[in-house]
C-alpha cells in the first residue's frame, strides 16, 4: 500500500551541494534521501522538500515527503532512516499524513537564521556555521533599517535570480536583530548577532542578500531609510553582498 510520511530533518550542510538533487553529483541532502529510501522500499522513491537549501546551508527543522509502498511504521522508518544515514543528516520526527500533503506546496511560513561573530577573536566550535565581522557593529542602526523591509513588498532586488517570471512578492512578518552570548565565551562577551527572518516564503538568495545589506548598514555604509530605495528600484545592484551560505540555518517550517 502506498503511503505518505513527513519527515523533518536536521543537517549540517557543509559538505553538500545543497538540498537539491543533481545529475552531476549525489552529494546532495535529497540524493542521499531518495538513494536511502529506495533501498529500503526496494523501488524508486521521490523525496519532496519544502524549499531548497543552497550549498553549504544548514537546517534545523527542514520538512520533506515521500511516498513509500512499505508495512513498516514510522518509527521503523525513522530508525531505519538514522541508521544509514550520514551523521551530519538526521530525522528528528516523523508521521503519516493524507496521501495529497506536500511539504512544499502546503508550507505557509519559514523561519530562517543567521549567525554573525562580531568580533575579532576566533570562535573554533562554530567556525562552521557563522559569519564573522571584525568591524564594530551597529545593531540599532540594523534594528531600524529591517523595520523596513517587514511587510508585503516585492523584492525583487533582494534576489541572484534575474531569470525568474515568478512573482517577486513576499511578505516578511518579523526580523529579529538581538545580540546573544556565545557558550563557549564568558558571558560578558556578547559578541554574536543572531538575525532572525519569518515569512511566507523567501527567493533565491534573498536571507543572505537582505543579511548583507542589514550589515553594511551596521557599518554605516548605508542609512536604514536606504532599504525603502533599494526595495522600489528592483535592481539587485543596489541592495548589498551575499553573505556566506554557512552562517544560514532554516530553523521551521510552518503548516497553519
Amino acid at each position: 500500500m502506498m503511503r505518505n510520511f513527513k519527515v523533518i530533518l536536521q543537517y549540517e550542510g557543509t559538505r553538500y551541494q545543497g538540498w537539491q538533487k543533481q545529475e552531476s553529483t549525489d552529494n546532495t541532502i535529497q540524493g542521499k534521501l531518495e538513494k536511502l529510501l529506495s533501498k529500503m522500499a526496494d523501488a524508486k522513491v521521490e523525496v519532496q522538500g519544502s524549499g531548497r537549501t543552497d550549498a553549504g546551508v544548514h537546517a534545523a527543522g527542514q520538512v520533506a515527503n515521500f511516498h513509500v509502498n512499505t508495512t513498516k511504521t514510522p518509527s521503523e522508518i525513522m530508525e531505519y532512516m538514522n541508521t544509514y544515514l550520514p551523521e551530519d543528516i538526521a530525522v528528528i520526527d516523523i508521521e503519516e499524513m493524507p496521501e495529497r500533503f506536500h511539504s512544499r506546496l502546503n508550507a505557509k511560513g519559514k523561519t530562517y537564521c543567521y549567525r554573525v561573530l562580531n568580533t575579532d577573536v576566533p570562535h573554533v566550535f562554530d567556525r562552521r556555521y557563522v559569519h564573522v565581522i571584525k568591524e564594530k557593529l551597529d545593531v540599532e542602526a540594523m534594528q531600524k533599517a529591517a523595520a523596513y523591509l517587514e511587510g508585503t513588498y516585492d523584492f525583487r532586488a533582494f534576489t541572484s535570480n534575474k531569470r525568474s517570471k515568478k512573482s517577486t512578492v513576499r511578505t516578511i512578518d518579523r526580523i529579529l536583530i538581538e545580540k546573544t552570548i556565545s557558550p563557549m565565551f564568558p558571558e560578558d562577551k556578547r559578541d554574536e548577532i543572531l538575525f532572525t527572518y519569518s515569512g511566507n516564503g523567501f527567493l533565491y538568495h534573498m536571507v543572505r542578500i537582505l543579511t548583507g545589506t542589514l550589515l553594511e548598514v551596521g557599518l554605516h555604509k548605508r542609512k536604514p531609510e536606504d532599504m525603502a530605495e533599494i526595495l522600489s528600484s528592483g535592481l539587485r545592484e543596489n541592495a548589498g553582498e551575499l553573505v556566506p551560505a554557512k552562517g544560514l540555518t532554516l530553523m521551521e517550517v510552518r503548516y497553519f
